[in-house]
């Protein structure tokens, strides 16, 4: 069995050049998996838009109604200083959410074991009623109601390891027992959420995990993150699907974040994620692009993933170790609040 992939050439079209999150971001991803060869090995899956009915099962109709709004209108339009959209973005948001339910329904279908989904705009800032930090759709939130609700994979858990917060997710689920949202994201930094006492309500205390990090933090300090909070979390849970946003912009060349993660330390977290996800779920995981504003890190990085669910060990990483990463050492009292915290 294989890996599902599914993209879409109408990502390019939400473009704006001068922003950071432009197009020329998915063509440097898929640049490299072409010539890696690595977009052949998988299996192709179509990006069909997804429906008004997917979308409001985790957005407001108001949320939906104001993007339509958007998309009457002639030109580009800036819903906030961070977030724009043209007339084509809905449709492409759209893909985006639908890219990621086909893919699971690949895997959910017994055509592929495993999966990515390369798509923009990205989703996880955006919340139940409100577009946000570059995102419009929440895709991966779209896509997890999907599988609960179509597919019966019940209990879903979602990683977030962009450098920012994932607040659209947390906000989506956040009184949800049935979805485990796990975060480890740059603090302080935008968008000013996910401190460590966010951790739920009501009938899903305790199923928000954020794990709020200093800038300088790189590949030992995630590698002791997940051995020690992120896998034990997991294994608690036992979901039956794994989701992960995955972000590249906690790498050190990264323009606008201050980790020091490098690719090595990028494909050792999601070696780790692919293994739990075989330990816990039958290997059912879905990579879903999110942030990264660096083109080779970007790109490398999703040559990488796409290596490590189809079951290569080789690691393509043009810059190298991190300059100067904080010691993992400085994480251990956090390590030790987050899990008198999550005891309760």
């Amino acid at each position: 069995m294989t890996t599902a992939y599914a993209s879409d050439a109408s990502f390019t079209e939400h473009d704006f050049p001068r922003h950071p999150e432009h197009a020329g971001r998915i063509k440097a991803v898929w640049a490299e998996l072409a010539s890696s060869g690595l977009d052949e090995q998988m299996l192709r899956v179509a990006a069909l838009p997804a429906t008004d009915q997917q979308i409001r099962a985790v957005h407001s109709a108001a949320h939906l109604q104001g993007l339509r709004a958007i998309s009457q209108q002639p030109k580009r339009v800036f819903i906030d200083p961070d977030t724009y959209a043209l007339p084509a973005s809905l449709g492409i948001a759209r893909r985006a959410a639908g890219a990621v339910i086909q893919v699971i329904d690949a895997i959910a279908g017994g055509k592929a074991v495993n999966g990515m989904a390369v798509v923009r705009p990205p989703g996880h800032h955006a919340t139940a009623s409100h577009p946000m930090g570059f995102c419009l759709l929440n895709s991966i939130a779209i896509a997890a109601r999907h599988a609960q609700k179509q597919q019966q994979l019940e209990k879903v858990l979602i990683l977030d390891y962009d450098v920012h917060h994932g607040n659209g997710t947390q906000d989506i689920f956040y009184a949800d027992p049935s979805v485990l949202f796990i975060s480890i994201h740059q603090s302080p930094f935008y968008p000013g959420s996910g401190g460590i006492d966010e951790i739920g309500a009501g009938a899903g205390r305790g199923s928000t995990l954020n794990i709020p990090i200093p800038g300088g933090c790189g590949d030992d300090a995630y590698a002791l993150l997940f051995a020690e909070l992120v896998q034990p979390a997991i294994a608690a849970f036992e979901p039956d699907l794994m989701l992960v946003s995955a972000g590249f912009d906690a790498h050190w060349a990264d323009p606008l974040a201050q980790m020091q993660l490098s690719l090595a330390g990028y494909d050792a977290l999601a070696r780790a994620s692919i293994q739990m996800a075989q330990a816990v779920c039958d290997g059912r995981i879905v990579f879903v692009m999110e942030g990264g504003y660096d083109l080779p890190a970007l790109a490398h990085g999703w040559r990488n993933i796409a290596g490590a669910l189809l079951g290569s060990d080789e690691l393509s990483d043009p810059y190298g170790a991190a300059p100067q990463p904080r010691p993992a050492g400085e994480l251990r009292p956090l390590i030790r609040r987050l899990r008198r915290l999550h005891a309760r």
